[in-house]
């Protein structure tokens, strides 16, 4: 990081000033004026802003609250631990940690050389973002709609260990510097540039981490839709193309969630449709193979034998009586 930056990020602040000179808790009254822990974006943001960036604060335990608003956690210099809906996430130098509005936060001691700063966001800066992405229904544009609906139907944090990744680095070091020297249309500079790191993660989810359980059921019940609406030409090639997630990734998601293959659970999909087929329909079983997508005749006699234990004629014949 640009040592500019980093100098003016890691200066003590005055309430790190009273912490290290004895106080034992952090001034709620930073944070909000209500009785609940929910940090509120109106002590932070000045006028009209959408967007403004603080030093994470050092020296103390930092109990468990909310925001009001999307926070953005970028690791300038050494660690942080933070605990995430009771998930414990240990922050490298170079990581975003992304928080929607439903998330419990927790973070623990740091030191004067454990620097991160945090982007405190109001949602509709994310309009921009949302529109830029071409890319649907993945984990990344779920978040922005979640963030922007305050859905809690979505998953609540994103985790990018992308600290090797340069084009990101670059991205999120412009945006603080604009931020810094509020340059003229910093604004929508902005906008358009967290658009881009969007972008960017989008060719990196293999660094994405989140609540595994959730995301993976998530992402499961999205491959069985893509299976059951394109079981004719389904590959593992288009469903990792469909979803933007890497195709050995998506073979392991399945494999654990379902303890099947994906051709296996392709291969029932079709024997189940030409069941329906069969007993529901007059089509001829030329037609039937062609329907559900087999080219080659004798391995789908070969594989409805094997399902039903019978040929489709005896099969027809049998229960269409």
């Amino acid at each position: 990081m640009d040592k500019r930056i980093l100098n003016i990020m890691s200066a003590i602040t005055e309430e790190e000033e009273n912490i290290l000179n004895g106080q034992t808790s952090i001034n709620k009254k930073i944070y909000t004026e209500k009785k609940e822990m929910i940090v509120d974006s109106s002590k932070f943001l000045i006028d009209k802003d959408l967007i403004v960036i603080r030093p994470n604060t050092r020296f103390i335990h930092f109990p468990k609250h909310k925001h009001n608003y999307v926070e953005v956690i970028y690791m300038c210099s050494g660690t942080t631990t933070h605990i995430i809906n009771n998930n414990k996430i240990i922050l490298k130098e170079g990581e975003l940690l992304f928080l929607n509005q439903n998330a419990t936060q927790e973070v623990l001691y740091s030191s004067k050389n454990d620097i991160a700063i945090n982007f405190i966001i109001q949602p509709e800066f994310f309009d921009v973002t949302l529109s830029m992405l071409n890319e649907k229904n993945n984990l990344i544009y779920n978040f922005l709609v979640g963030c922007l609906c305050n859905d809690t139907r979505y998953t609540d944090y994103l985790l990018f260990r992308v600290s090797d990744i340069l084009p990101i680095q670059n991205l999120v070091e412009n945006m603080i510097w604009i931020i810094i020297n509020r340059q003229i249309n910093n604004r929508k500079i902005n906008q358009i540039t967290m658009g881009l790191l969007f972008l960017q993660l989008l060719n990196y989810t293999d660094k994405l981490y989140t609540d595994k359980n959730s995301f993976e059921q998530d992402l499961m019940i999205q491959i069985l839709s893509y299976i059951e609406e394109n079981y004719r030409n389904a590959t593992l090639t288009e469903i990792s193309n469909y979803l933007n997630y890497d195709i050995f990734y998506i073979s392991r998601v399945i494999k654990k969630q379902t303890n099947e293959t994906f051709k296996k659970i392709l291969k029932r999909k079709k024997m189940d449709k030409a069941n329906y087929l069969l007993l529901n329909t007059d089509l001829s079983i030329s037609n039937i193979i062609r329907i559900i997508g087999y080219d080659n005749t004798s391995y789908f006699y070969r594989t409805f034998k094997e399902y039903f234990g019978l040929s489709p004629k005896e099969y027809r014949y049998m229960y269409c009586k």
